[in-house]
């Protein structure tokens, strides 16, 4: 890794937005340190598709949902890099029914890993994050929308856009932006929110 090589955090990168995002991000010239919670073999393919492009990348298994975890995966990146640049705030999960059909376990997961995981690291990154640094959030279109069935998982992005507003407040003196990009429910397109 080149001294100057700037370094960003992809929670749940193991598939999907995540994956793709920290395979960007190492085309254009990151180090990125790909956390995943569970499916080590998953992380290790999109570690080895970096790689083999001449990218840097190393894994980090992560529960978001566990804040000790959060703090010691930023401090193993920071102890592998020697710092971090940039959070993309990707982790999640999605199930949806009626809200009348909801289980108390649904809600539990989703404000265990949505909402709490991405504070969590929120928390870490306003603490590590050096100066100049970017913080990108993981939002979705229907908070805006209000489909029918996303209630949980609507409620608990829409927290998360509203913290993405106040931490860029706070982050303004370190020269630090904070923003959450809201991702189309179907993947016809994204809106970005500061």
């Amino acid at each position: 890794m080149a001294n100057n090589q700037r370094v960003a955090l992809v929670t749940g990168a193991s598939r999907g937005i995540g994956a793709e995002v920290a395979k960007r991000l190492a085309k254009d010239g990151f180090a990125v340190a790909i956390n995943y919670s569970s499916n080590q073999q998953a992380a290790e393919a999109v570690q080895k598709e970096i790689e083999a492009s001449n990218g840097v990348a190393a894994i980090f298994q992560a529960n978001v949902a566990s804040s000790a975890e959060v703090d010691r995966m930023f401090t193993d990146i920071k102890a592998k890099f020697g710092g971090i640049d940039v959070l993309i705030n990707n982790a999640g999960v999605m199930a949806l029914e009626p809200l009348a059909a909801v289980t108390d376990e649904v809600i539990d997961k989703h404000i265990d890993i949505n909402l709490k995981g991405s504070l969590y690291a929120l928390r870490a990154a306003a603490q590590h994050l050096n100066d100049g640094g970017r913080v990108v959030n993981l939002s979705t279109t229907v908070v805006g929308l209000k489909l029918e069935n996303y209630s949980v998982y609507a409620a608990t992005k829409g927290a998360i856009e509203v913290a993405t507003g106040i931490l860029a407040k706070e982050m303004r003196g370190r020269n630090i932006t904070v923003n959450a990009v809201a991702p189309g429910s179907n993947g016809d397109g994204f809106v970005f929110r500061r």
